[in-house]
């Protein structure tokens, strides 16, 4: 596919973001202002990778025709070119043609993430507390920041369930592949005869929602307070701060006591809530998309068995593309994940294409 008319447009398209951005009026209206940023950064981004693949491009091109000379060192030289070269381009080629795909407009989102403990007991919720882990450390990495809103821990140091706000450059994007059921086979701390255990926990990732996206009336809202339950000292014994919102019209219950004040919980409820809001419409849109599409991302639902996390073979399995890693532990304990949601990400492009045709 000859792309290059494509890449004019967004150049075209930088031009006009550029004089946006040097207008003085521009941060007026913040939303807006935002938008166009984010949009600069993604189409600086797309011209410099196609800037980069032409040049790799040329450099590959190059290789080859001295990979044939007669002088053999100068051929050795050219064929250690061609074995960096080739998966560089293919990268790029790849990064180019997602960037030019039609754009999901929750890519560039903040995330809401819950995980909650499921069949198992203490060990679903060490688990949980796992995936906790696992998602601050890749948060880390990608240089974004984790917000844990609200939280359940249990006695023995997991989570019954704990949901965290991560905020950076695309976060949604990256992590919205992890919606589903994480099931993990192991020998839990507790197990005295070194059997091994199957256990859950259901991760939900949900794009931030803005005021915009969902209205949200007074009157469809059922706001109480109550005492916070746990750990936490004298002031969550003597205070009402924990807060419990009700949406009457769907039934969705939002709880939240980790903050210190019945403010800040009723803050953080409210933006739970219109994440689960804008959630539920996000899903009712996606019965447009092909079946291929909904079986490899998901609807989000926390019915879906999407990973299988095997300690005692260090194997982790992801059930959507048959994609399997024997690294379980690196994954687990440093965040490594670019490769898993690497590939998760070129199926789906792969799905996007075939749908564009």
């Amino acid at each position: 596919m000859d792309y290059a008319p494509l890449i004019e447009k967004r150049r075209t398209r930088l031009q006009e973001l550029e004089t946006a951005i040097a207008e003085p009026t521009l941060f007026d209206d913040r939303t807006r202002a935002e938008e166009i940023m984010r949009e600069h950064r993604r189409t600086q981004a797309l011209l410099n990778d196609w800037e980069e693949l032409c040049n790799a491009r040329r450099q590959l091109a190059e290789a080859r025709e001295m990979a044939s000379s007669e002088d053999e060192e100068l051929a050795e030289m050219a064929a250690l070119e061609l074995e960096e070269l080739t998966p560089r381009i293919s990268k790029l080629e790849e990064e180019v043609q997602y960037s030019l795909l039609p754009r999901d407009t929750t890519e560039d989102r903040d995330a809401i993430v819950e995980i909650r403990a499921g069949t198992g007991g203490d060990e679903a919720a060490l688990f949980a507390g796992n995936l906790l882990g696992m998602y601050q450390r890749y948060a880390e990495n990608r240089g974004w920041r984790l917000e844990i809103l609200d939280a359940s821990p249990n006695d023995i140091g997991g989570f019954r369930e704990v949901t965290a706000r991560i905020s950076g450059e695309e976060v949604f994007r990256f992590l919205k592949y992890e919606s589903g059921v994480h099931r993990v086979q192991r020998v839990p701390a507790t197990e005295t005869q070194g059997r091994i255990h199957t256990s859950t926990a259901t991760v939900a990732v949900l794009p931030e929602a803005e005021e915009v996206d969902v209205e949200i009336r007074p009157e469809d809202l059922r706001i109480e307070t109550c005492r916070a339950g746990g750990a936490g000292g004298q002031h969550v014994n003597r205070t009402e701060s924990a807060v419990q919102i009700f949406h009457l019209p769907t039934g969705i219950m939002v709880r939240c006591e980790d903050g210190r004040s019945q403010i800040k919980n009723k803050e953080t409820g409210l933006r739970i809530l219109r994440a689960r809001l804008f959630e539920m419409k996000q899903r009712e849109a996606q019965q447009n998309y092909s079946a291929q599409r909904r079986a490899l991302i998901g609807s989000g639902g926390r019915e879906e068995k999407i990973r299988t996390y095997n300690f005692p073979q260090n194997r982790l399995t992801d059930h959507r593309i048959g994609y399997t890693v024997y690294n379980l532990d690196i994954v687990v304990s440093t965040g490594a994940l670019d490769d898993i949601i690497s590939h998760m990400q070129h199926a789906e492009m792969q799905e996007r294409m075939e749908e564009l045709k």
